[in-house]
């Protein structure tokens, strides 16, 4: 494990493997460092791979506030740790948060994104205006289990009858660890998933980006239709068959052709 200080102080732990051009892994919500070891491994023997815990989880710190614009200062920190610039691979929320780098300018010179966060019509509700305070009141009360609930039924869309029994499962302990960063999360996608259509703001992201979805949830494919057809360079790839929890032996070669080009 390594530590590099965020530009507010906030030290946020990574990991490097592999050798070859830097390419960072960034996980979605309740995501950890440690869930992205296998497609770290797979991308390994080509890459040089980085993945790091975002803050507020696993071995990074916090802070007492948070601001989006800090995780975006997060990335930064490990891109200048990669040698000044890198390529970047967000899933889900995480590649909500990379795109909005890419956005802000800093130096990722190829970024992909699986299913990013964009709801751009009515197959689904948008988040709850009060989705955000919600789950931070739930943690405050020490109700972390029922802000993982919260998460996987208004953000996720799964019935409640399938989340009750999620809670006896091995995984449920360490969602509950990160609960306080769902509200992080929520920050990040903001109004995407607002259900409405996508501004031009996008437009101003300047680097190769590739869009990736495994054509499974009518909603994240629209979205992922959406956001690549307002970026300038970007290209569309479907995976068919895969989920959102998107199997690692099936996007290492879908990334590792893009990132080689």
């Amino acid at each position: 494990m390594n530590i590099v200080d965020s530009a507010d102080g906030t030290p946020i732990a990574f990991d490097r493997s592999g050798a070859g051009d830097p390419l960072i892994l960034v996980s979605g919500a309740l995501g950890v460092r440690a869930d992205e070891a296998s497609l770290a491994g797979l991308l390994a023997p080509d890459f040089t791979v980085f993945t790091y815990d975002r803050r507020g989880r696993g071995d990074s710190g916090d802070a007492a506030q948070y601001l989006a614009e800090r995780e975006i200062d997060d990335l930064a920190a490990i891109i200048t740790t990669a040698g000044g610039s890198a390529c970047a691979f967000g899933s889900s929320s995480g590649g909500n948060l990379t795109l909005q780098a890419a956005r802000r300018g800093l130096a990722i010179t190829k970024l992909a994104a699986w299913e990013p966060n964009f709801l751009v019509d009515d197959s689904r509700p948008p988040l709850p205006a009060d989705y955000v305070a919600h789950l931070r009141g739930l943690v405050s009360s020490d109700r972390r289990a029922d802000a993982v609930e919260y998460f996987m039924t208004q953000a996720v869309g799964l019935p409640a009858e399938f989340v009750a029994p999620m809670r006896s499962a091995p995984m449920w302990p360490g969602m509950e660890a990160v609960a306080h960063t769902l509200a992080y999360d929520g920050m990040v996608v903001g109004q995407s998933m607002s259900g409405k259509l996508l501004s031009s703001e996008w437009s101003a992201i300047g680097v190769p980006v590739l869009i990736l979805d495994g054509g499974q949830t009518p909603w994240l494919t629209a979205g992922a239709d959406a956001i690549a057809g307002v970026i300038p360079h970007a290209q569309r790839s479907t995976l068919s068959g895969q989920p959102h929890n998107v199997a690692p032996e099936a996007i290492a070669p879908a990334l590792r052709k893009f990132f080689a080009r």
